[in-house]
């Protein structure tokens, strides 16, 4: 079977990287102060000119002030809200209004969709890092309707990724603290499998560890690029590449 004109692209590692960071870039979260914090006491000594003889002349610093006892004209106060201060604001905090997206032009993330496809059949990349020897691209025509996880699993092996499989399901524990937020261990990136339309093998693939599933459609420099390095081990259904030719994707 003769491969779509996408994996004829030039291989653009620049480009990749860009297009990867531009979606990881979308999905952070927003993260930054309350705007409020160090602001939230009751009572504040407003300064006034020559209101109290105690403010001025006698060495007491000036930095924002609240009243903790007041008796006639005499008051005791600590210093608040500065940042130099017990309690007090932060002096620059991060912001949850800054946007950190990052965006690219629609063609030149085309053309990085492209140029992963490419390094998908490139065997020097794809060797570096995954337990893979053999003709590339991986193509078969008996995953689509997979729907069981032993079944999906059988299919792999029988292509020449038992090596790989058994890679990926190691798993190592995460240093710093990481582990302590939900982010104990770390899994290695195991195949990808494109297929034409999902007809319950994304299921199958969810208990195969560093295995994922995309629709061809829904291809991206991410699934493609994991890490923004290019050359993933991908195995393509006959319908996806059809599907991939006969609709141009990506062009």
């Amino acid at each position: 079977m003769s491969l779509p004109v996408q994996f004829d692209e030039r291989v653009r590692p620049d480009i990749v990287k860009r297009a990867v960071l531009s979606i990881q870039s979308k999905n952070r979260q927003p993260y930054g102060a309350d705007p409020e914090a160090g602001l939230k006491h009751v009572t504040r000594w407003r300064k006034r000119n020559n209101a109290f003889r105690t403010q001025k002349g006698k060495g007491i610093s000036r930095v924002p002030r609240k009243i903790l006892l007041g008796r006639g004209e005499q008051f005791y106060s600590v210093g608040a809200e500065s940042p130099n201060t017990r309690g007090g604001r932060t002096a620059h905090p991060p912001k949850a209004e800054k946007d950190f997206s990052e965006e690219i032009n629609d063609k030149e993330r085309r053309k990085a969709i492209r140029s992963a496809i490419s390094a998908t059949a490139d065997e020097s990349l794809v060797s570096e890092k995954h337990d893979y020897e053999g003709d590339l691209p991986l193509k078969t025509s008996g995953i689509s309707d997979i729907e069981k996880t032993q079944e999906l699993k059988a299919e792999l092996e029988d292509l020449g990724l038992e090596d790989e499989l058994e890679r990926v399901s190691e798993k190592k524990v995460r240093g710093g603290k990481g582990a302590n937020r939900g982010r104990k261990y770390r899994r290695k990136t195991g195949p990808l499998v494109v297929v034409a339309e999902d007809n319950g093998v994304k299921q199958a693939a969810s208990n195969l560890p560093g295995v994922d599933v995309s629709v061809v459609d829904q291809l991206n420099a991410e699934k493609l690029a994991p890490g923004a390095e290019a050359g993933r081990l991908v195995v393509w259904t006959e319908k996806s590449l059809e599907k991939l030719e006969d609709e141009e994707l990506f062009h």
